[in-house]
């Protein structure tokens, strides 16, 4: 009988599966230590699927590698090279994997949802453990029990770490954490199973209440805040606020304290509060932050890190005696156990001394008036070490853009931009302030293809057609070598030539086969989206636009979605209020974004690059991108206001397509042309008359309304018209942030952050909500 697997292979499998399972778990290990905290600062994709993979990967082969040393201690040796007394030394690796199921430091939960497992993690622990226990007794006696007793404790303690970070990092805990009984007086019943999101700072619900949080007494500083101060800010509120996480709402004495704090503060230090609350809450939804920074975490990690000494003293001053009873592969693997476990430990524990959770705890000053009357030596050393992850700006046309060293990062500092019309040509979006490798890498690339589409297949096809010339012309009574040579050298060229579209062919029919079209359609979506600096303008646009809707409520008006401060604004235009008020908050996004391109196409970037024209220009233009890529890229996170949007952004890219088609210009990849010939079409007649109900196209409302804009350029100036239109794309940014999914919102803390996340939260320390 023909044996399936050799069995050789079996032999080599029963010889080292164990060993590979130890390895594997500790390479696992040693990739989430040092890879996972690099996920708040980037959303790379081959990062997410590497940590993912190796999240996944560790538990199950920790898990695996204890059944097989379980069932090994139940075997007799079959090959002479499995010593009597190896069972007793591999029996000294459960403990260890029971250290590697305990996990790094740096990641606890790779999504929200791991967190809420925390029981399963919990009963894994007591399986772990007597598993662990039934390989010691089989092994017994066993000289090494001893080292196995101190391993076992200290995986013991790294296991229950991660079970209480993943028990308070679950929104029910973090709900407890702050949620007192509140009065219930002043609630509108009425409302009470509305989305708590939409009342988060309203005036309306956020009422006083019986047993909140006692005032922060917030000092009003008339200096700008240290280093130090802007994090012991930060982690004030993060643990006064974190239950805005879990759609909490907070009293009004706190609401007023905060408003009153951030309207005092600049742009900039407004920015670094923001972002290291936002920290502060990654770290404990996703990391044992919480648990290793109190007294249990203390004691715990104490105890851990100590027995892994003592164990590792143990085996190596009293049995490396013996090394020559045991396999001498299984002696270097225990050895690295050891080794790496402890360097690892090491990596974690300076981790976590240069954290700003740490500091904010170490710091010894409280929040004075005169901070260097009071700054001991630490909080100085903390405040040069915090000083070195301030954000930096660089200069790039004329604006500051955010340029932070990326292992100073606290978030990816960036925004992400997706254009509708770039994206129905199939063309590269320009972008405004890159110049890093990556991007020059991409247009070298891109060069390098349309260099070989526009020349190098003109030449095969000059030389193809000059070969077929050389063979007619040959009479039949000349030398047939020619002949026998250029026939088939243009046979090899025609080959060349009919390669791409073969190629195409059968790809278009594999994806109808498979019927992955809108998966290859979300994969090119993906592909499409770059992302931005964020810039100094922009973020004090922001700032100052908050600043003035204090005094105004952000209640949504009967016409529309836009608050009423903002329609106010736009009274005295009635012809652009109506694609507002008018319409639903999706279909008035695809509207503005369609002609704010078209606008932005229109007029030359370099006329005035050194006014507010200039800056209002920019920003609309990055605002209405970044809009566009939250609705379409992250409609989980736009859920509460995206509406049909990914339906009316199908058919509005299908007429787009059909005109290219009609006009000519669908293989020229130029947004410039394309803005040109959407804005050639007659919108004389109203274009939903046009098209009628069933389309949800809105291309040519785009142009309408780009019109407008246009008309009322040449009453106010270009300044006036792209203040107002920036003033647009500042609504529909605030009504997102106060509307967006708050699970999503979290999620994308561990995916290099999103920007709308910096101005809910900021919107919510000013008291404004919808």
């Amino acid at each position: 009988m023909v044996e399936v697997i050799p069995k050789q292979i079996k032999d080599v499998w029963d010889s080292w599966n164990i060993r590979g399972m130890i390895i594997l778990s500790l390479t696992l290990q040693t990739t989430l230590i040092f890879f996972s905290p690099l996920r708040k600062r980037t959303s790379n994709k081959f990062l997410v699927l590497l940590l993912w993979s190796s999240y996944l990967l560790a538990d199950l082969s920790a898990n695996f590698a204890v059944a097989l040393i379980a069932k090994n201690q139940g075997k007799h040796p079959k090959h002479d090279d499995d010593l009597p007394q190896n069972k007793k030394l591999v029996a000294l690796w459960a403990p260890f994997l029971l250290i590697h199921l305990g996990g790094p430091d740096t990641i606890t939960a790779f999504s929200l949802e791991d967190n809420a497992l925390w029981t399963r993690h919990f009963l894994w622990l007591v399986y772990q453990a007597l598993a662990g226990v039934y390989v010691v007794v089989y092994s017994l006696p066993n000289v090494l029990w001893v080292i196995i007793l101190l391993l076992f404790i200290s995986g013991t303690c790294k296991y229950l770490e991660r079970t209480i970070a993943l028990y308070l990092g679950s929104s029910d805990k973090f709900r407890e954490s702050i949620l007192l009984e509140t009065s219930t007086s002043g609630f509108d019943h009425q409302t009470k199973n509305q989305d708590v999101d939409l009342m988060l700072a309203s005036d309306v619900y956020m009422t006083e209440s019986r047993g909140q949080l006692k005032p922060l007494k917030l000092i009003s500083y008339d200096r700008p805040l240290t280093h130090l101060e802007i994090l012991q800010h930060a982690f004030l509120f993060f643990k006064n606020f974190k239950s805005l996480m879990v759609n909490n709402i907070f009293s009004m004495s706190l609401r007023d304290e905060t408003k009153a704090f951030f309207s005092s503060r600049q742009d900039e230090e407004a920015l670094r509060i923001i972002e290291s609350e936002l920290s502060f809450i990654y770290e404990g939804l996703y990391t044992k932050g919480a648990i290793l920074h109190s007294l249990i975490g203390l004691v715990s990690r104490s105890i851990s890190l100590g027995t892994l000494l003592s164990a590792f003293i143990i085996y190596h001053y009293r049995h490396g005696n013996k090394i020559k009873d045991f396999h001498k592969a299984d002696v270097v693997i225990t050895y690295t156990l050891f080794l790496v476990g402890i360097a690892l430990d090491v990596v974690s524990l300076h981790m976590l001394v240069v954290s700003d959770w740490t500091a904010a705890i170490l710091s010894e000053s409280t929040l004075q008036d005169d901070p260097y009357d009071n700054y001991s030596r630490r909080d100085r050393i903390l405040n040069w070490i915090l000083g070195l992850k301030t954000p930096k700006w660089k200069v790039q046309h004329h604006e500051n853009v955010l340029n932070i060293p990326f292992l100073y990062r606290r978030w990816s500092g960036s925004i992400k931009m997706f254009n509708f019309i770039a994206y129905s040509m199939k063309a590269d979006a320009e972008k405004i302030y890159s110049s890093s490798a990556a991007s020059t890498w991409h247009h070298f690339s891109h060069a390098w293809f349309v260099f070989w589409r526009r020349h190098v297949s003109l030449t095969l096809r000059d030389l193809h057609q000059h070969l077929v010339h050389r063979v007619i012309i040959l009479s039949p009574g000349e030398t047939l070598v020619a002949r026998y040579v250029i026939t088939p050298f243009k046979i090899f060229v025609e080959y060349l030539l009919r390669v791409p579209y073969v190629i195409v062919f059968l790809g278009a029919g594999l994806v109808n086969v498979l019927g992955i079209k809108d998966i290859l359609h979300e994969i090119r979506l993906v592909r499409t989206v770059h992302s931005e600096p964020l810039t100094k303008n922009l973020l004090c646009s922001i700032f100052s636009e908050l600043r003035i809707q204090i005094p105004h409520p952000r209640r949504p008006e009967e016409r529309g979605w836009a608050s009423s401060h903002t329609q106010v604004q736009l009274s005295d235009h009635e012809t652009l209020l109506r694609y507002i008020t008018d319409v639903d908050y999706d279909h008035s996004l695809l509207i503005w974004h369609i002609a704010t391109e078209l606008r932005y196409q229109q007029e030359p970037s370099s006329t005035k690059d050194k006014c507010e024209y200039h800056t209002n220009r920019v920003i609309s233009k990055m605002l209405s991108d970044y809009m566009m890529y939250l609705l379409i890229m992250q409609s989980k996170l736009m859920s509460g206001v995206a509406g049909i949007g990914k339906i009316r952004f199908r058919d509005t890219l299908a007429e787009a397509e059909r005109l290219y088609k009609k006009t000519g210009i669908r293989n020229s990849r130029s947004v410039k042309l394309a803005s040109a010939k959407i804005l050639s079409v007659d919108t004389s007649i109203e274009p939903r008359d046009v098209k009628g109900s069933q389309s949800k196209s809105v291309l040519f409302e785009g142009s309408s309304l780009a019109k407008e804009l246009q008309r009322l350029e040449k009453d106010l100036g270009g300044e006036d018209m792209w203040k107002i239109i920036s003033k647009v794309w500042l609504e529909f940014l605030f009504h997102a942030a106060s509307h967006c999914d708050g699970k999503t919102r979290m999620e994308l803390l561990s995916k290099g952050g999103e920007f709308i996340n910096f101005v809910w939260l900021l919107m919510a320390h000013f008291g404004l909500g919808t």
